[in-house]
């Protein structure tokens, strides 16, 4: 079984973001969605609003698709995330050259810390290039429409979230 990871902090989960999720859920047998716990940024929502919205979002999509999709907490390592949980492969989403400059420094260190799994990246469709999920919430902040960036599901979380 070809087993997949797709970290992010997902806060929240985007157009962009389950583009690569239905993309990748093409290439594995199971895709795990690496939710992470970063305390250094302080996400709006929780990281159980956010496993919540994933699997909400990625539940179609995984019986269309036949791939297992799951969301899986981590705060450790993400190499050590992935030989938890059995993925042979860190699938990364890129919008810009500017993600590929980062990318890059991350890959050369996960080959070292393990050459065993390899990093695979999805360009993200032209009409999802721009979205990006703090200007996400930044425009859901001061009251702006973000319903073409992110699911009815997700704008209606925002909307609460902000009083709107």
């Amino acid at each position: 079984m070809r087993v997949g990871l797709y970290p992010g902090t997902f806060d929240p989960v985007t157009h962009g973001h389950l583009d690569i999720i239905r993309r990748a859920a093409t290439l594995v047998d199971r895709l795990v969605i690496g939710v992470a716990i970063n305390r250094d940024k302080s996400p709006l929502f929780t990281l159980e609003e956010r496993v919540e919205m994933i699997e909400a979002e990625v539940k179609l999509l995984s019986a269309k698709s036949g791939c297992e999709i799951v969301a899986h907490p981590f705060e450790n390592l993400l190499i050590d995330c992935a030989r938890d949980v059995g993925a042979s492969m860190i699938i990364r989403g890129l919008r810009a050259v500017a993600d590929f400059e980062y990318e890059y420094q991350m890959v050369g260190m996960n080959r070292v810390l393990d050459n065993s799994i390899e990093t695979v990246f999805l360009m993200a469709e032209a009409q999802h290039q721009a979205i990006a999920s703090k200007l996400v919430k930044e425009i859901a902040r001061l009251g702006g429409d973000v319903s073409k960036f992110v699911t009815p599901a997700v704008n209606t979380a925002l909307k609460e979230r902000f009083g709107g």
